[in-house]
């Protein structure tokens, strides 16, 4: 199976896999399992250290290029085609441009998202798991 997590799921697989259902937890660490990641995250976690949301143990940029590799997670670029989809989503959908650009991934890969995140579990047009 091939799984895109969401920013929270990175960050809570790392420091607070508790928070992850127990299905997720054993999808992410099994082997059969191809993990990815979106580039927006990386975005996403600078900003939340820069608002002081959250503290990491070393630099942002570091934290996530360390944690990724340790995971043997794969991290994918941002390139047009994903833009494109991202804003022609069919409607219902928010306007946050991270969960626009991590929906448009999965759906153009065929990819599940690992989130918590009702707004994308709810949007009927991407397969998601929590």
């Amino acid at each position: 199976m091939n799984v895109l997590l969401d920013t929270c799921s990175i960050i809570w697989s790392v420091a607070m896999p508790e928070k992850l259902s127990k299905k997720v937890r054993s999808l992410v660490t099994d082997p059969g399992t191809a993990v990815y990641v979106s580039a927006i995250s990386c975005a996403e976690l600078a900003c939340a250290v820069e608002r002081g949301r959250i503290k990491l143990d070393r630099h942002w940029k570091q934290w996530f290029r360390f944690y990724i590799d340790a995971n043997g997670w794969e991290c994918l670029p941002i390139d047009l085609e994903i833009i494109e989809e991202a804003y022609s989503l069919p409607d219902p959908f928010h306007p946050d441009p991270a969960d626009r650009i991590i929906t448009a991934t999965a759906r153009l890969r065929k990819f599940v998202v690992i989130t918590a995140d009702r707004k994308i579990i709810d949007f009927p047009h991407v397969d998601t798991m929590w």
